[in-house]
């Protein structure tokens, strides 16, 4: 089975080799057939401490390393971010 890889912002870098990734979602309403929008935190793992607060980033599934980590941060995504080999 493929790891999921989301696309979200950075929120916050503070923690060491870690940051919070901010992923919005849009959905449907159930009763009212409006989309609106849903966001979930999750945090990455950054080796480097490379990625800093305002960002876009891509994020894949990985095996646990602590409590709350269970993804590591791909690249950045924009116009700035370096081309892909």
């Amino acid at each position: 089975m493929p790891k999921r890889v989301l696309t979200g912002i950075v929120v916050s870098d503070k923690t060491d080799k870690t940051v919070v990734v901010s992923v919005e979602r849009r959905v449907k309403h159930p009763l009212y057939g409006k989309i609106i929008k849903r966001s979930k935190k999750y945090h990455a793992h950054d080796e480097g401490n490379v990625f800093k607060e305002g960002e876009t980033v891509r994020i894949e599934e990985c095996k646990p390393i602590s409590k709350l980590k269970t993804w590591t941060v791909l690249s950045k995504v924009g116009a700035d971010a370096p081309a892909a080999a």
